[in-house]
Order: C-alpha cells, then structure tokens, then sequence
C-alpha cells in the first residue's frame, strides 16, 4: 500500500542542502528551535512547488496562497514576495536543481520566549525553511490507482479549522489517514460537516458518473492549485465538470475517479471503501485530464 504522496528512493537527496533562514545547511543540520511555533504547536503555513523544465510551475498561485493564508493567521513572513522568489531559486541552484523536484517552503511564526499557544510571547522572526527534493510521483499509481476509505473524522467549516489555509496543522488529518491505513487502504475520504464528499486527507477528490466530472464545492477542501486548474481545463476543454454537494451514493456508483495534488498532478482511484471503480486505470477522463494538464505545467514552464 501507498498514498498519492509516494515516491521511489533518490540517493542524490542524502547530500541535498537546506535553506534555514537564510542559510545553506547540509540536510542532517538542518535544525530549528524546540520552541518554535511550528514545533511547538502547528503554527505556521507552507507551500508545496514543483520544479519543472527550470521553472517553478504555477508559482504566482503558490505565493497567493502563501501570502494570504499568512495575513490570514497574522503572521509576519518578514521577507517580501520578490525575497521568498530569490531563496526558492537560490536553494535550487545550490543543489544544481533543474528538474523533477518538488519544494517543500515552510514558515512558522519563528521562537517564542516559552510553548504556548499565545502568539504575543513570540520573539518576532519567522521561521523560514526551504526543503528541495529530487522527488516524482510513484509510476505504478497510475495503474494500480489509490484505495480510499471513508473516515469518520469530517473536513471541518471554516469557523471552526479553515481547510483552505494551508497550516502547519495536520492532526486531523493525520488522524483520518491512520484510519485509512489501519482499514487497509491507501488514503482517507473525508466528508463535510452535512455528509457530503468533500475532500481526501492530502488531496482533492474528483469523481466522473455518464462521462462527466463531479467535485465538492470547495467550502470545505484544501484550496488546491492542480485543484483549481483541473477545474479550469475541464471548462476549457468543454468537459462538463459540476461542483456541489455529492453523496456517498454518488460516487460509489462512479466509473472512474482521481485525486488532485502539487506532487502527483491526477492520480486515479481504483476503489472506495471496497468497492472497484469499473474503468481500466487509468480512466479515459483521468488520462484525458492527465494529458491536458502535464501541457499546462509544460506552457507554464516555457
């Protein structure tokens, strides 16, 4: 068994060098204070980023999301959007990184003068952490495809734990994953506070029924970027593509399915709580899908 963030083994990632506010540092130096905020508490927010053909796809989405999740928590970054871009490309030429790796860009609200939660004993620096990786999905997903179980931790609103921020915090959803694992599958489905599909632990959900591609409304899922573009392609590419609330029924009777992410693009699903999805993986809209986005991260990386 393995999830959609699975990947086969890069002996070159053994010597790769980690940004750590500022500096270079081999990855076993990589260190940061046990009483920082994302340590201590989750407290923090981080961008996933794919380093294409040279270029860094779909950044300017990236750094939106970055920037905003950040004003949303009242955290300071400390370094404008132009500097964030500077330490990316320069953690990649370090490495002498030009292609298929994924960027891991983290940002804590920094040490604090003792653990708690209180965002006032801060000490006023962000921590920021660049991980660059030579990391590409697991081929074998795309036949074998992902096995999913429904979980009973629900995708929380947005008055409760926004699932758009992109936080630090992770234990619910780590929680929904262990359930998965321990029912013997590869990831969680998560349904939304009214029973409705809404997302998986770590990706978006995408299900297709008579030719046509169904996902939640977004109120409640991760604001994907590859979420977002899938939406788009599928309006662009004339694909009838319909967001709204979609019950268990509905997708246990779905010829094919997928999850959306940074790091595996579209990866199909083979089964949802035991149950075979009927397509040969993967799906003929999966691969349609599959193909039309691998052309935009080309076109954005020209």
């Amino acid at each position: 068994m393995a999830g959609s963030q699975d990947f086969p083994a890069d002996p070159r990632n053994a010597r790769v060098l980690v940004h750590v506010n500022g500096t270079l540092v081999p990855r076993d130096e990589a260190r940061v204070s046990v009483f920082d905020a994302g340590f201590v508490l989750g407290d923090g927010v981080w961008e996933g980023v794919r380093l294409h053909k040279g270029r860094l796809v779909f950044l300017d989405a990236h750094l939106d999301r970055l920037f905003e999740g950040a004003r949303a928590i009242d955290l300071d970054i400390g370094l404008s959007r132009a500097a964030i871009v500077e330490a990316l490309h320069a953690t990649l030429a370090a490495n002498g990184m030009e292609d298929g790796v994924h960027l891991r860009l983290m940002v804590t609200r920094g040490v604090k003068k003792t653990p708690n939660q209180d965002p006032r004993h801060s000490l006023g620096r962000a921590t920021i952490v660049i991980v660059a990786e030579w990391k590409l999905p697991n081929p074998e997903l795309q036949t074998r495809g992902l096995s999913l179980f429904t979980s009973t931790i629900r995708c929380s609103p947005a008055d409760m734990f926004d699932m758009r921020l992109n936080s630090h915090s992770r234990l619910n959803l780590i929680t929904a994953l262990i359930q998965a694992i321990k029912a013997g599958a590869d990831e969680a489905l998560m349904l939304d506070p009214d029973g409705f599909v809404s997302s998986c632990n770590a990706t978006n959900f995408f299900f297709v029924r008579k030719g046509e591609v169904h996902t939640s409304t977004g109120d409640f899922c991760f604001q994907g970027i590859t979420r977002g573009n899938v939406i788009a392609l599928c309006r662009e590419a004339g694909i009838p593509i319909h967001l709204g609330n979609f019950a268990l029924k509905d997708v246990y009777s779905a010829e094919e399915a997928f999850v959306t992410g940074t790091f595996g693009g579209l990866t199909p699903v083979s089964a949802i709580d035991g149950r075979a999805l009927p397509a040969a993986l993967p799906g003929p809209l999966t691969r349609r899908l599959g193909a039309l986005y691998g052309a935009l991260k080309d076109r954005d990386a020209a």
